[in-house]
């Protein structure tokens, strides 16, 4: 049966290989780009007359979901789908999937390439050849350092063989058996040189980095966030930084995106904020887009392989 399906994920375009797929199928695919912050007037509106839709993330609230009558299905091409209200949605009978691991070699690498960058200062060091100087600042080796990873879904195991290539100890919280180095946060913060964060959104990981576990950690040690911007505590993180607390902060992800230009955080020169770019690898998009595509026809078909509601 055919079906209307509304594509916001900035990246897949009309005529690609995602929109010939469900196009030969049958499907009317409709394109509305997710660029930066989008209304939710705007989006109930572009979900109008809708089946399905394949959504980056989206604010996809309760009121949104309550003006979409006819749509079925929501794929998220990625894991994260803190931005829909799942509860919502299965109220009103929504199938909404994610992508388990689909970009987690993605994540893992950008990992590893951030804490290199923080490790070594290679963002001041450019921005100051940049602005005329030369800056000659020591930065520190990898080996023998720890790094301690908050969560162990797909990107923290994906991380580790990396890790230690690098030299790299590894501590991790789970309560998984796959992770022998497994301890409490607090201890986690406490030993880590680097802390990576790879846990989900959660009413349980909001704010999770606060205050209080900045001052549990060293303070040589580098916060590293490719999860979700909540989790951490930027007001409290850019005290922690400013005061010397913690050493400084790799943030990929922020709670308000794109930065604001008012954000505290642009004022701290050990805080380098990145665009949204760690699951953004050109592998990643193409098989998020196919798997977040066949997923799709899967959960109008009522095969859903990925449900999470």
């Amino acid at each position: 049966m055919a079906s209307r399906i509304l594509i916001t994920t900035d990246y897949l375009r009309p005529g690609d290989e995602v929109d010939q797929y469900l196009r030969r199928l049958g499907h009317e695919t409709v394109h509305a780009p997710m660029r930066g912050r989008r209304d939710p007037d705007e989006l109930a509106e572009a979900l109008v007359d809708i089946d399905a839709a394949l959504i980056a993330n989206e604010p996809m609230t309760a009121d949104v979901l309550a003006r979409a009558a006819t749509l079925r299905v929501i794929v998220r091409t990625g894991v994260g789908y803190d931005s829909v209200d799942v509860a919502a949605a299965t109220r009103r009978g929504i199938t909404v999937s994610n992508l388990p691991g689909v970009n987690a070699n993605a994540v893992a690498e950008y990992t590893i390439g951030v804490l290199l960058a923080a490790a070594r200062g290679l963002v001041r060091s450019a921005a100051g050849v940049r602005a005329g100087g030369w800056p000659r600042e020591d930065g520190h080796e990898l080996r023998g350092a720890t790094l301690g990873l908050i969560g162990y879904g797909a990107v923290a195991q994906a991380v580790v063989p990396l890790a230690r290539a690098f030299g790299l100890k590894i501590l991790c919280t789970t309560s998984r058996p796959d992770c022998r180095d497994a301890v409490p946060l607090d201890e986690l913060l406490a030993a880590s040189d680097y802390v990576s964060i790879h846990t989900a959104l959660t009413a349980r990981t909001r704010g999770l980095l606060d205050a209080a576990a900045f001052r549990r950690m060293k303070p040589t040690a580098v916060l590293i966030n490719t999860a979700r911007g909540p989790i951490v505590d930027e007001h409290a993180l850019v005290e922690a930084v400013r005061s010397g607390r913690i050493a400084g902060a790799a943030l990929d992800v922020v709670d308000v995106e794109p930065l604001p230009v008012t954000s505290p955080l642009r004022t701290v020169d050990r805080i380098v904020v990145y665009s949204h770019l760690a699951g953004q690898s050109a592998e990643a998009r193409r098989a998020a887009g196919i798997e977040g595509a066949a997923e799709l026809v899967a959960a109008l078909n009522g095969t859903p392989r990925f449900a999470v509601s």
